[in-house]
């Protein structure tokens, strides 16, 4: 569907498919993109080779709420670059403790550990999670478990792996048995009480909105439950908010809808805007303080370009609002969207700015991307039937109402093409 993009490299010219092929060529094949060459970005705007201009629609998963290359997150990272941007963990540095400090009353939280990448503060929460179990709960040594979710996601490491119902995940990077992982069911509080209620339980890590899933939401009540069960058992709540957090929902944290507070919580993607891998694990005192020296840690985790970069990215989610924002724009993204249902849509689901439309068609997302991105709108199919929707936080209703025509004529089109993908 998508026209070959062209550009200039001095008197050659090169189409997209060069770049595709050479990725093909020498990359490792664990992605499937659309056929999409892109190599700009700026607010809500993503660039292709040709010099084509697409709504990003998907934000790198929640990387972006900010908005591509912000100027004020730029500047910081550049700034501190110049300066210094690095020492490792060795030695102190003049920005940690004010960006633990920032992070922590942010979000309510006593102690902060800053590392990288999402998966590497899921892992983070787990360590903290069995050496708490041990230390503090007393489990017998080398049997603390932890709970998870059907149809999580938090990562690929083996952990991540070993924590996953889904083949595409686990099939072929076994075995996991030491792991001592449980999977229950989402959203099913009679099935976690019965899973925690053993005295070797360590923690609960969930996603309060499963993203990877299809933006599956939780029956309203839910968090709450959790909550309480969590405490009556003695097992730590752990929410990974890598996705949900940061305004992507609406509030700060997804847990705020029912003004629920874990034990620890995981933020990652946005909390760089975009520029650098930066996560947090936060948690409560007695919790987080059974880390000590040489028990945990990371070469760039904290490091002072990351510290600043936080700190800007942070100041840019206050300062414009975005909190706010995403939940006014998600509510008009909803009731205009539901008005599609009944053709080619079956459902529309979602809170703040993280929404998913689910085709009737089981393959038809990936059809529906593919002409979306023809009409400037670029969005991700997952699990076959569901797109998910999830701009960053800075788009308005003039752009908004742009992009639900896009969609709707997109829609229409298809439908169009193909009618029986209604049966």
């Amino acid at each position: 569907m998508l026209k070959t993009a062209i550009r200039k490299v001095g008197s050659i010219t090169i189409g997209g498919e060069y770049y595709i092929e050479r990725e093909l060529a020498y990359g490792a094949n664990n992605y499937h993109p659309l056929p999409v060459v892109l190599c700009k970005g700026e607010g809500m705007f993503l660039w292709d080779t040709s010099g084509k201009c697409y709504y990003d629609f998907l934000a790198a998963y929640s990387a972006v709420n900010q908005g591509h290359c912000h100027p004020k997150i730029v500047e910081a990272m550049a700034s501190q670059a110049k300066t210094l941007s690095i020492t490792s963990r060795a030695f102190y540095n003049n920005l940690l403790g004010e960006t633990e400090e920032l992070l922590c009353k942010t979000f309510s939280f006593d102690k902060c550990l800053m590392m990288n990448s999402g998966v590497e503060a899921g892992e983070s929460a787990i360590k903290i999670a069995r050496r708490w179990g041990y230390e503090v709960k007393g489990i017998p040594q080398g049997q603390a478990e932890i709970v998870f979710c059907s149809n999580n996601f938090w990562g690929r490491t083996i952990a991540a792996c070993g924590s996953s119902d889904d083949p595409d995940r686990y099939k072929n990077f076994g075995p996991f048995a030491g792991l001592n992982f449980k999977i229950i069911p989402y959203d099913n509080v009679e099935a976690l009480e019965q899973a925690i209620s053993g005295t070797n339980i360590a923690g609960f890590m969930f996603e309060p909105i499963q993203g990877e899933a299809g933006v599956v939401i939780p029956t309203h009540g839910y968090y709450e439950k959790v909550r309480k069960l969590c405490t009556k058992h003695k097992v730590l709540m752990i929410a990974d908010e890598i996705q949900t957090g940061i305004g992507r929902t609406g509030k700060m944290l997804c847990l705020d809808w029912e003004n629920v507070k874990p034990d620890i919580v995981t933020l990652a993607k946005s909390l760089s805007g975009g520029l650098m891998p930066i996560s947090a694990v936060l948690g409560k005192k007695e919790v987080m303080d059974v880390l000590v020296p040489g028990s945990h840690g990371s070469t760039f985790g904290g490091n002072p370009m990351a510290c600043r970069v936080a700190q800007a990215a942070l100041g840019v989610i206050k300062d414009e609002k975005l909190v706010e924002n995403s939940e006014k724009m998600g509510e008009i993204f909803r009731k205009q969207m539901s008005k599609l249902i009944g053709g080619y849509i079956k459902e529309v689901r979602g809170r703040g700015l993280m929404n998913a439309v689910v085709i009737k068609n089981k393959k038809g997302a990936w059809d529906l991307c593919l002409k979306l991105a023809e009409n400037g709108l670029l969005a991700k199919p997952t699990h076959g039937n569901i797109i998910r929707f999830t701009p960053p936080l800075i788009i308005n209703e003039e752009q908004l109402n742009e992009c639900i025509q896009i969609i709707r004529k997109t829609v229409v089109e298809l439908h169009k093409f193909n009618p029986k993908d209604n049966d």
